[in-house]
């Protein structure tokens, strides 16, 4: 069978039993991986160390690092306390810790690895729930939505914000002008439209609210020591991830050192620690990786990336039907494939569209001038990249990184989020928030412009 077709039929059967849960996702994605290194669709040096096509270290090692920090703070208390002191502060109501969680990983979001803020949150969200004898999944999956929107707003809040950055040759203030003021608007929406969905639902026993509040939270501290340790680590390495662009280290760098680091000084056997790591969802991760090269490498992603743009018939002095086709398109693309492929694959797409508009093709399209880059036509076409690629990841489980973390972390706790439920809350989320930023898109850009 062509490459094309069998890469495509691997794609699609996998995500499609990865939908049914008739076998666990994990299985599914390493067989499918499998198959695509079986058949040569990728051959094993282009799924281990190629950039383009192969298995994103940065994201897994940055994933185990976090892991095993996380697995050395448990130990300390620390999460008990923060749990506690939130349902406080929110007078045990529901719906007030709900938004609090929503908003604080949100912005945390917005300067941290979202994956990293989710880990950190998680464990803390199980806890509250249980003590408040509530269903956690609510909690979670709004958590999960929130970390991709406020990722949104930065350079470093996303890993496609990084990449297209670093392709058009924006700044981190870029970032923070263009699209930190949609965000603030979507994450207002956000926090109604979860009141409305969940407000009545989220109910307490008004006993339970009063032992809450009668816990002393410093007594839940068990070594105050380590927990020192602990917290001078994770402010050292959430200090890394901010400064990480000027330091010239991925996260994943920052994350492994604090991880060695606090190995060293909290005195924790690492055996036990491996064993707080959610070994599958790494494996889900590798495995999903090696799929979603198969299909890029085939050319199935940049035929329909292609075929879009085509479409939209962009101009040297119109590209908005380009501009609101890409925000659509990078949104549904995101909620199916990894955002960090698909991003791979449309930079050099944008970058040939300006080329062959502004220079009739012949300029290098990957040394274009800063004036054909910047150029106020094309730049809402950036944007909208950003915006659908990362306010798509929502739509679905596998959507974005954070999601299958949330999902990984739920299971664990033996309270399994299905791919549909989270569908189920993520695509309403998701459509919601494209909708928002297409309206702005077209107020900042076409009207206010124009005018």
């Amino acid at each position: 069978m062509n490459p094309f077709w069998t890469a495509t039929l691997i794609f699609i059967i996998s995500y499609a039993v990865i939908v049914s849960e008739k076998i666990h996702k994990t299985k599914v994605a390493l067989a499918g991986a499998s198959l695509m290194l079986i058949l040569k669709i990728v051959d094993q040096k282009e799924a281990f160390h190629s950039e383009e096509l192969g298995i994103d270290y940065n994201v897994i090692f940055l994933l185990i690092s976090m892991m095993m920090i996380i697995g050395i703070m448990k130990r300390t208390g620390i999460f008990e306390y923060v749990a506690i002191k939130s349902a406080k502060i929110a007078k045990g109501e529901p719906f007030r810790i709900m938004a609090i969680f929503s908003v604080v990983t949100a912005v945390a979001s917005a300067f941290l690895d979202n994956v990293t803020t989710v880990l950190l949150l998680a464990p803390v969200t199980l806890l509250v729930a249980d003590e408040l004898d509530m269903d956690p999944i609510p909690f979670l999956i709004t958590e999960a939505l929130a970390s991709n929107i406020g990722g949104t707003a930065t350079l470093i809040g996303d890993p496609p914000n990084i990449m297209i950055a670093s392709k058009a040759r924006l700044t981190f203030m870029d970032f923070i002008l263009h699209l930190a003021p949609v965000v603030i608007i979507i994450m207002i929406v956000y926090i109604y439209t979860i009141k409305l969905i969940f407000g009545r639902k989220l109910k307490v026993k008004e006993d339970l609210k009063k032992r809450i509040m009668e816990i002393q939270e410093k007594d839940l501290i068990k070594d105050p020591v380590l927990l020192r340790k602990c917290l001078a680590v994770l402010g050292i390495t959430i200090f890394g991830f901010v400064i990480h662009g000027f330091l010239h280290f991925e996260p994943a760098t920052i994350a492994l050192a604090g991880a060695a680091l606090l190995f060293l000084i909290s005195g924790e056997k690492p055996h036990d620690i491996f064993l707080e790591v959610e070994w599958p969802s790494i494996f889900f991760f590798i495995g999903l990786f090696i799929i979603v090269g198969g299909v890029v490498k085939v050319g199935l992603i940049e035929k329909m990336s292609r075929m879009m743009i085509d479409l939209t018939g962009p101009t040297q002095t119109n590209m908005f039907t380009t501009s609101m086709v890409i925000l659509w398109f990078s949104a549904i693309a995101s909620a199916i494939v990894d955002n960090i492929p698909f991003v791979a694959t449309m930079n050099p797409l944008i970058l040939d569209m300006a080329n062959n508009i502004y220079h009739a093709g012949g300029a290098a399209s990957h040394a274009l001038p800063p004036e054909t880059i910047h150029n106020a036509v094309l730049m809402p076409v950036w944007w909208a990249l950003a915006l659908g690629a990362c306010l798509g990841g929502n739509g679905t489980a596998i959507g974005a990184s954070a999601n299958v973390i949330i999902i990984g972390m739920a299971e664990k706790a033996r309270k399994p989020i299905s791919f549909l439920k989270f569908m189920a809350y993520g695509i309403p989320i998701m459509i919601e928030t494209v909708v928002i930023s297409m309206i702005y898109i077209w107020v900042r850009y076409y009207i206010l412009t124009a005018s």
